[in-house]
């Protein structure tokens, strides 16, 4: 028996239900209940919250999530092998998971759930960046979110929450810190998982603030940043040159030198120089 319900041992699960990981979905299972409900737990009390995961699984967070008191969990999972096992786990709880056979990038998931909504989710690595960038750059703000709680490779832990002047700093870094306050809150070795990645792990919580730290338009900012950062190493009026016919008197208006580069550039200016390129 698991330590956190009445279900059966994940491991147990897996084989039942023939769930070997899929590198090509990006699977890496958690297989410790003791561990899946930690990471729950770093979403904060979750009774009166609906709940999003996406990539469940054979639900090991599924399961934390649920005994941890989620008033409702949606499982988006794009594997069909999985369901079986999420079928056992509403079972369980009943009344208390929906689970959604389908890609997580093709399905509006806001139509299943109630606010206050809290996103918790080990996302598939391969598709974990991009789900991040659509849900920091809604064009409405606050979200529909209260907050993110997400595990992802340890390297793009750290690009979410660099500072300026780090070699991790980028888009990931700016768009996270523009709208949320972000943290690392946990770090897990590849052995927590099945099959053991080749890379550590890190849960990163970021809750959403009620307006973005200075004034920018979402795609726009996301634009800009994407545009100096693809080439980091070269001068800001240089990577920059193709935005706008007179990029060094754009960047020198808002108090950015030319010859800077993208790494070194503070949230504040990146915001000065989005709105000065958008007016």
């Amino acid at each position: 028996m698991s330590t956190i319900d009445s279900l059966p041992p994940l491991r147990q699960v897996i084989e039942a239900h023939g769930l070997v990981a899929k590198k090509s979905l990006g699977q890496n299972f958690l297989l410790d209940l003791n561990l899946t409900s930690k990471i729950a737990r770093q979403a904060g009390d979750l009774s009166a919250c609906d709940v999003l995961e996406v990539g469940p699984g054979p639900g090991g967070l599924t399961r934390g999530l649920l005994a941890e008191g989620a008033r409702k969990v949606l499982a988006v999972e794009k594997d069909s092998r999985a369901m079986g096992a999420l079928a056992e786990i509403a079972a369980a709880y009943p009344g208390k998971l929906q689970t959604v056979n389908a890609d997580a990038l093709d399905i509006n998931p806001l139509e299943h759930l109630t606010p206050p909504i809290r996103i918790v989710a080990n996302l598939p690595y391969n598709v974990g960046t991009e789900l991040l960038v659509r849900w920091l750059t809604p064009k409405d703000w606050p979200p529909a979110w209260e907050s993110l709680t997400l595990m992802f490779q340890r390297e793009v832990a750290q690009r979410i929450t660099a500072q300026p002047g780090s070699k991790a700093y980028g888009r990931l870094a700016i768009l996270a810190q523009w709208r949320t306050q972000a943290g690392i809150t946990m770090e897990l070795p590849p052995e927590a998982f099945s099959p053991p990645p080749k890379v550590h792990s890190a849960v990163v919580h970021l809750k959403a603030l009620p307006e973005p730290r200075f004034p920018a338009d979402a795609q726009k900012l996301q634009s800009v940043v994407a545009t100096a950062f693809n080439q980091r190493r070269k001068m800001l009026r240089a990577s920059l040159k193709g935005i706008h016919p007179d990029i060094e008197d754009v960047l020198t208006s808002v108090g950015i030198k030319p010859t800077a580069r993208a790494e070194t550039i503070e949230l504040e200016a990146w915001c000065a120089l989005t709105r000065a390129l958008t007016g």
